[in-house]
């Protein structure tokens, strides 16, 4: 799980790096749906690191909100999970 969790959230930095470079130029860009997928996936550290670090999508409401009641939700699940497991 651990693992994944990783891979998950790097994946989500750099998909978030790549939309932000992707704006710059004029390209197609990632929709935000998938970004959202993606963060419910557990991958909403990675959402809310790439946020932070390319200055991309702090503008957007259901970004600065929505991603960090993702994290908060995903923190409960895992701590849940690791208190019932252990």
């Amino acid at each position: 799980m651990f693992l994944y969790l990783v891979i998950i959230n790097i994946f989500a930095v750099f998909v978030m790096y790549s939309d932000k470079k992707k704006a710059k130029k004029g390209y197609w860009r990632v929709p935000e749906q998938r970004l959202f997928i993606i963060a419910i996936l557990f991958g909403s550290l990675g959402i809310l690191i790439g946020m932070r670090m390319f200055n991309h999508k702090t503008r957007h409401f259901k970004f600065v909100f929505g991603i960090p009641v993702i994290l908060i939700i995903q923190i409960y699940i895992i701590y849940r999970f690791f208190y019932y497991f252990w």
